[in-house]
């Protein structure tokens, strides 16, 4: 193959078709566009308070406020706690948990629990009126959330229930 046939081979290859001759998503597959709406995921969240509103117990009620947001069967229970302010030389941080279980009739105090772990940021360097920032991780994560851009999912609180169980089972039969 010379230089010239190379060319227009990739040329061919790397082609797009202009908007007017490309076949959309409906006309190849008309399920696919209904299946693209019922997975498509509403990103719930809250209006945060203000740096100069805030106090440790108004966090903790807006941390449940959030979680009443998420889609969560009903037979999940959770407590959450203030843990920790922390100063830093930029901002001030209180850090709280929400632990989460799943009693059952059988079993009313659960086998294991999961931890969902949430920091909330009031910056030093904004203005008192700007709303605090908001952090969440799972304990068995280092990826750092936000609820703006995340939406919560109960699987993430039963893949940590069920790995600690696995683990425990494992301990127990040695």
């Amino acid at each position: 193959m010379d230089k010239e046939e190379e060319k227009t081979a990739s040329e061919q290859k790397d082609h797009v078709p202009p908007e007017n001759e490309r076949s959309s998503t409906e006309e190849c597959l008309p399920e696919a566009k209904e299946t693209e709406k019922e997975t498509k995921h509403v990103i719930k969240n809250i209006l945060w308070t203000t740096a100069k509103n805030f106090t440790v117990e108004r966090g903790q009620q807006q941390i449940e406020e959030l979680i009443s947001t998420w889609d969560i069967h009903e037979s999940w229970l959770h407590h959450s706690e203030f843990l920790e302010e922390e100063e830093l030389k930029d901002s001030k941080r209180y850090h709280y948990r929400a632990c989460w279980g799943l009693p059952t009739r059988r079993k009313p105090i659960p086998r294991a629990t999961a931890n969902v772990y949430f920091v909330i940021v009031i910056s030093k360097l904004k203005p008192d009126t700007a709303p605090v920032e908001v952090f969440y991780r799972l304990e068995s994560s280092r990826l750092i959330r936000r609820p703006e851009q995340c939406q919560f999912r109960e699987k993430w609180l039963q893949d940590i229930i069920e790995n600690k169980i696995v683990c425990t089972e494992r301990l127990a039969s040695r």
